[in-house]
């Protein structure tokens, strides 16, 4: 993999230097990442909607999503490969030209079958569009300017997901829900034109050989991974046999794919980008940077929206401030990379993080808008601080030639890290607010003093009569779900040290150092 042809952003004379039309690259390519993250969870409020259209269950319909985010994370791996074989411009010409016709595809299915085939495809295809734009930007921009290229690239990168329930709930409800995938029709057209022109082409590498072998077991671990994981709460873990095959074959493979990483002779994903310990901390880092932003985002609306009473168009509203705290985060912090010390910022980062998550533990249905507010928009920011430099940092010390496998490294432990960090704060919630209400219900007993008062509320809630019953019952819900979240927030902010440890052994890019 040493002889790959790439062109060195970093030396005079290469792309960075060369490189013409970096604007309108720079914003076709921005709408290429956009299109495809926002396609992670655009569809999500839609799904009651197909699922009536297409005439399917709630289990079914659920594949809708699942295809596409394994097909995503199965083909973000070999993006290093195929880029070095057909070369960077003729990959992402063919994914946006996938892209767009799948949308299309899933537009006019007829039926689930060929949605879910559609969304596996337009996954395929969207894999690759994250990474190359990514390592692209990288080598078009010289070194000082990519602190600000990639804080523009992360917008599109961090909004997508944000945006994607308003945008598919909008689309959706005042037109229908086929509008969510037609969207995509005239900005794909748009920047598949603008790339087709602009973007520079890299001469392919001939008789290369693919790592068949390795790629089959990364590819049937993450999906056995996946499926394991969105089916899990469902099907109550370790007591599905489903499961439990599902998490065995995932852990076999992902072990021998380890052991033919180690011992393979020409690994699709070389073993030198593990050699790099700047590289080997962004990975960690972005691992546990996935799990956080989707696990919160996730957490959110059902915490508004069945504890807080919230009207489903109001949450969306509230939710806004996360977005626009991490749109002015990743705008300042793109011109602050290259004057302080991108671990710095990242550091600052970790500690808003930690901060929001700790204002979260105290959150309670009776918060008010604006504490609300404040503390998702300093989460969001504490994302922005933590994202940008950390796109500086992974790229600094590693090869020109390992940029691209590099890139798609990063985004396949985004993914990875955003489907655990899901399910795993969803079975949290769930199992402990289970345990909690149980220990709270062992205090509702004839005997409790508020139940002895003979005031009305203590006659409202007698448990001897079903009104009560049902109001005590409903009453203990709610607190035991209180404390379920905030066993989340804990989990999460527990998550994060391992990745600020890492931050001691990550070397100073020296563009840190200039004015």
């Amino acid at each position: 993999m040493e002889d790959i042809p790439q062109l060195d952003a970093d030396r005079p004379g290469g792309a960075a230097a060369a490189t013409r039309h970096r604007g309108i690259i720079t914003f076709c390519l921005m709408i290429a990442t956009l299109m495809q993250a926002l396609d992670t969870t655009v569809a999500n409020v839609s799904l009651p909607y197909m699922q009536g259209s297409l005439s399917a269950s709630y289990d079914q319909i659920t594949w809708v999503l699942t295809s596409y985010v394994v097909a995503a994370a199965i083909f973000t791996a070999p993006v290093g490969w195929l880029t070095a074989r057909f070369g960077a411009k003729n990959v992402m010409l063919t994914c946006m030209i996938g892209f767009t016709l799948t949308s299309i595809m899933c537009g006019l299915s007829p039926n689930l079958f060929w949605i879910v085939v559609s969304r596996f495809l337009q996954g395929m295809f969207g894999a690759a569009v994250v990474p190359l734009s990514q390592s692209t930007l990288i080598d078009i921009y010289p070194a000082e300017k990519r602190g600000m290229t990639m804080s523009l690239w992360g917008l599109g990168v961090m909004l997508g997901p944000i945006l994607g329930p308003t945008l598919g709930g909008f689309l959706t409800s005042h037109y229908n829900w086929r509008y969510v995938f037609f969207i995509n029709v005239p900005f794909g057209i748009a920047g598949t034109l603008g790339l087709l022109i602009y973007m520079p082409r890299v001469d392919p590498g001939h008789g290369m050989r693919f790592d068949w072998i390795g790629f089959f077991i990364l590819s049937l671990g993450l999906a056995t991974l996946q499926i394991a994981l969105d089916r899990g709460e469902e099907l109550d873990w370790l007591s599905s046999p489903l499961i439990v095959i599902a998490m065995v074959a995932a852990a076999l493979c992902l072990y021998l794919f380890v052991v033919h990483l180690m011992t393979a002779k020409n690994p699709f994903i070389p073993r030198a980008a593990f050699t790099d310990m700047n590289f080997n901390g962004a990975l960690l880092t972005m691992f546990t940077v996935g799990m956080t932003l989707l696990a919160s985002l996730s957490l959110l609306p059902p915490f508004l929206e069945n504890l807080a009473n919230y009207p489903v168009e109001y949450t969306g509203i509230v939710m806004a401030p996360r977005g626009i705290g991490n749109v002015l985060a990743m705008l300042l912090v793109g011109r602050l990379t290259n004057r302080y010390d991108p671990r710095l910022l990242m550091l600052i980062g970790y500690a808003m993080l930690g901060g929001s998550l700790y204002m979260q533990e105290s959150w309670t249905p009776e918060i008010s808008v604006v504490y609300l507010g404040l503390t998702i928009a300093l989460q969001g920011a504490a994302i922005g601080f933590i994202f940008v430099p950390l796109q500086v940092i992974a790229y600094f010390t590693l090869q020109p030639a390992m940029r691209t496998q590099g890139a798609a490294l990063l985004a396949l432990l985004r993914s990875v890290g955003s489907a655990i960090g899901v399910s795993i704060t969803t079975f949290m919630l769930d199992r402990q607010s289970q345990y909690e209400h149980a220990e709270l219900a062992q205090f509702i007993t004839p005997f409790a003093r508020p139940l002895q008062t003979g005031s009305a509320s203590s006659r409202m809630l007698d448990p001897h009569t079903p009104a009560g019953a049902s109001m005590l019952n409903s009453i203990i819900n709610t607190q035991s779900q209180i404390i379920g979240y905030i066993d989340d927030y804990k989990l999460m902010l527990v998550i994060t040290l391992p990745a600020v440890f890492c931050l001691f052994f990550m070397r100073r890019p020296p563009a840190a150092l200039e004015p």
